[in-house]
């Protein structure tokens, strides 16, 4: 079969890793890709918001299964052009990715399913917002409503706070129309950790539990990032609190989605705070996340391409993947400067002539290569992927692989799964 991935981060790279394994894929292409991609299938360069380009791509190569894997191109509808084409494709259409692109709406939904989750207020006016988070209200986790690439939230603790991050958004167009609208909400205590689970519309299969990290500095100090690491499984998700979040948020998430006739066949992504009272909802995302997939896929033993399909074909429950036992840990090495502004071109040492290294799996999201040598072309650069039996060994040799990679201004956390 005929396979394209949509997208070109590290993210993308472990998808593409775990599908060229499949002996059902004969083609494995992938838009726009990366350096590092290009290793294990063929880069397209079509953009990965340009879903007519990708539909005309995947008619004139008869592609046999479509994988997104970032969520812009969901909001903008890329599920529901392949679907009026009859062209299979691993994603929700754009009502169902509004659990991603509109806060508002998915903690509406959660509001009116009884679905944990942090009380809240929806704001378009920045007067009524700013009289809204005041003491005794704050602290207040204030988030932009729309897609703003996991770094559209403020942590704010006074008023002084709060209102500088309203003026950000809503008067400054920082995340642009995506901030128009913002949702203030309670900021809960806990442990957070990341539950990812694939529906087919009738079956929800939970893949092992994740925990990322944010912060760009140690100690979760620092901007918030797309994802600094992530480890696999999260201690703070046992299996009580896993078949809590079943129970209490994916099946009634399913049963809004249905009597909503929104149809979803996809992966649902679960970002949880597990508080004294229990888990709660902090956000949904409709894709896989990114770091969160590299340690994942790290872990699974069965053929990825056949959940996919059978997530795809609504046959989801005929499937029972078999993954590693013990622990992952991945490492996102970045660029200096990063998540603010940050040079590109920095050659990157270490690397072998694949663009790996001995020892550990490097997935690449920000790297071009040119006359040899390897080099920086992003914010996030590489990831680095390890397994062992326990998180200390798994983190140790991570981290092993981290420092056999240098380039000029490189960044990591020394804290990842600490």
């Amino acid at each position: 079969m005929k396979v394209l991935i949509v997208g070109g981060g590290g993210r993308e790279h472990a998808l593409a890793w775990k599908i060229a394994a499949s002996p059902r894929v004969e083609k494995l292409y992938c838009a726009p890709g990366n350096a590092g991609i290009a290793q294990v299938a063929e880069c397209v360069d079509i953009g990965q918001e340009d879903c007519p380009g990708l539909l005309r791509f995947s008619m004139e190569k008869g592609i046999d299964l479509c994988v997104v894997g970032p969520e812009a191109p969901l909001a903008q509808g890329i599920g529901d052009m392949f679907a009026r084409e009859g062209r299979p494709i691993f994603g929700p259409g754009a009502e169902g990715a509004k659990l991603e692109s509109s806060k508002a709406f998915a903690k509406d939904l959660m509001r009116r399913h009884d679905i944990p989750t942090a009380s809240f207020r929806v704001f378009d006016r920045y007067q009524d917002a700013v009289e809204y988070c005041l003491p005794p209200r704050l602290p207040l986790a204030i988030k932009a409503d729309g897609l703003a690439a996991g770094k559209g939230v403020a942590i704010c603790h006074t008023a002084e706070e709060a209102e500088r991050a309203l003026q950000m958004m809503m008067l400054e167009g920082k995340f642009g129309e995506a901030g128009r609208v913002i949702v203030a909400e309670e900021l809960l205590q806990g442990t957070e950790a990341s539950l990812l689970a694939l529906t087919d519309g009738e079956t929800v299969l939970c893949l092992p539990s994740a925990q990322d990290h944010k912060r760009v500095l140690d100690a979760d100090e620092g901007p918030n990032t797309g994802g600094m690491g992530a480890f696999c499984p999260a201690p703070a998700l046992t299996p009580e609190i896993h078949g809590q979040v079943e129970r209490e948020v994916l099946i009634p998430l399913l049963h809004a989605l249905r009597i909503g006739e929104i149809p979803y066949r996809g992966v649902i992504y679960v970002g949880l705070m597990v508080t004294q009272a229990g888990p709660k909802v902090l956000e949904f995302n409709v894709r896989f996340g990114d770091p969160e997939t590299q340690p994942i896929l790290a872990r699974l033993e069965s053929d990825l391409v056949e959940i996919l399909q059978a997530t795809v074909e609504g046959r989801l429950g005929e499937v029972d993947p078999k993954w590693k036992d013990g622990s992952s840990v991945a490492v996102v090495i970045a660029s200096g400067g990063y998540p603010g502004s940050y040079e590109k071109g920095k050659e990157i040492l270490g690397l072998d002539e694949d663009g790996g290294i001995e020892g550990a799996i490097v997935f690449h999201a920000g790297t071009k290569r040119q006359d040899g040598k390897w080099l920086t072309a992003g914010g996030r650069v590489l990831s680095v992927t390890a397994t062992g039996a326990d998180v200390e060994e798994a983190r140790r040799k991570a981290y092993e692989g981290v420092r056999k990679i240098s380039f000029a201004g490189m960044h990591y956390r020394k804290d990842i799964a600490r």
